[in-house]
């Protein structure tokens, strides 16, 4: 909202300065100073209303070392990180950016399920909380919506070079939503671009060639390529969608975690935003250029700020914990963001930590299952499942297991980001 206040200023009352909120770098530092204020100060006032209301964890006991001394820590923390990213992005990014409001809507969806969760387990004294059908139905709802915006908003496009007699519509599922324009490059060549409204994703290490759904849906029919392609798209978004929700979830297990590799990969889907949303570094890098998408700079911002600032309270030992409210907004939003970025193929590389907490807990089950039928008791690959679990339980304190979670983490945000120069 400010944008556009100090854009009014400048343009009617040529208010001397107001010309700096026109630059995304400002907008997103601000965000992320913000919103690293709102969870240091939020954060503290929060704990002591949690703590007065006694609205604590319950752990159950599954002999972890530890474990017990978390029981009464205040949990739905969540609402701190929920707040440190609304309050930011609203006051400093163009809220009409359709990414924008597409993040909004996810933030806030997200954060409802996971807090309804939350206030059973809490209020209502029920353990399992919200049952798990409900919350893969928000999660699906929200799939459509993201995927139904992304295939149909004449604003979601991407900018294509076009040469000659070219039209920079490449098959039956592609939508021209532009005339041509042209922008000069570093050595004063025109060039002349459409934008093009399309449901293609980045290939990683092949940046010359893109994947496109459409093609997929070639196999079932060229005639119905405009049935096909969206309903394959917005399927293969839920999927995403719900894969790192849950993986995010599942991460929240010991102190610090989730809230750190959430931040790493903010970090670098902050990168890919503000390359991918510059047609100079995207012409530079040879990378999709994505017009308008630097504007989500500012939210990743505010995301990265409150992951941080959060952390001041969730690092070992943890004054409170984020819940459900927090966990699945947190993987939801990451999800969200690699649709947007269109890094969907890329993701089980940056993302790669809930992959493999994911993945663990999915093994661990299936092994189990599969052992008990063939000799009559269960076996485990893990002595205990998600992943970090199972190294407390070979003794490794929890700040050690997050440490190191953070490292591989980081290492592979920095191969995701190599990728740009890849091809």
């Amino acid at each position: 909202m400010l944008y556009y206040l100090f854009t009014y200023l400048r343009d009617t009352f040529h208010l001397a300065g107001a010309g700096v909120f026109n630059f995304i770098t400002f907008r997103a530092a601000m965000a992320i100073i913000l919103s690293l204020v709102i969870s240091l100060l939020l954060g503290k006032r929060l704990i002591v209303f949690l703590q007065r209301k006694q609205i604590g964890e319950t752990v159950r006991d599954l002999g972890l070392e530890g474990q017990i001394q978390k029981k009464g820590t205040p949990t739905m923390g969540g609402i701190i990180i929920l707040a440190a990213i609304l309050i930011p992005t609203l006051l400093f990014a163009r809220v009409l950016n359709v990414y924008i409001v597409l993040m909004l809507v996810s933030t806030v969806w997200l954060g409802l399920v996971g807090f309804l969760d939350d206030y059973i387990k809490v209020f209502k004294k029920n353990k399992e909380g919200l049952a798990g059908k409900f919350k893969v139905l928000g999660q699906i709802g929200l799939g459509i919506i993201v995927g139904v915006t992304m295939y149909y908003n004449n604003h979601v496009v991407i900018s294509r070079e076009v040469k000659g007699n070219d039209t920079g519509v490449h098959n039956a599922a592609e939508k021209l939503e532009s005339d041509k324009y042209t922008r000069k490059d570093e050595n004063g060549r025109t060039h002349t671009y459409v934008n093009v409204r399309t449901a293609t994703t980045t290939i990683p290490f092949v940046k010359t060639h893109e994947f496109s759904f459409s093609k997929i849906a070639e196999v079932f029919g060229k005639r119905n390529l405009d049935v096909t392609t969206p309903i394959l798209y917005v399927l293969f978004v839920i999927f995403i969608i719900v894969t790192f929700s849950n993986g995010a979830n599942i991460t929240d297990g010991i102190d610090g975690l989730a809230t750190g590799v959430s931040a790493i990969i903010g970090v670098c889907l902050a990168v890919f935003a503000y390359v991918s949303g510059n047609y100079v570094f995207a012409g530079y890098l040879n990378i999709m250029d994505i017009p308008n998408l630097a504007e989500l700079s500012i939210f990743i911002g505010a995301f990265v700020g409150a992951c941080i600032g959060f952390l001041w309270y969730n690092a070992y030992p943890a004054q409170v914990f984020m819940g459900d409210t927090g966990s699945l907004a947190l993987g939801g939003i990451i999800a969200c963001l690699g649709i947007i970025v269109r890094k969907e193929l890329l993701m089980p590389i940056f993302c790669g930590i809930f992959i493999i907490e994911n993945f663990s807990v999915v093994l661990q089950v299936w092994y189990f299952k599969r052992t008990k039928r063939k000799y009559g008791e269960g076996r485990r690959i893990f002595l205990m499942s998600p992943l970090h679990h199972h190294y407390q339980k070979l003794g490794y304190h929890e700040s050690k297991i997050v440490t190191r979670f953070w490292i591989i983490g980081i290492m592979l945000a920095i191969m995701s980001i190599v990728t740009l120069k890849l091809q």
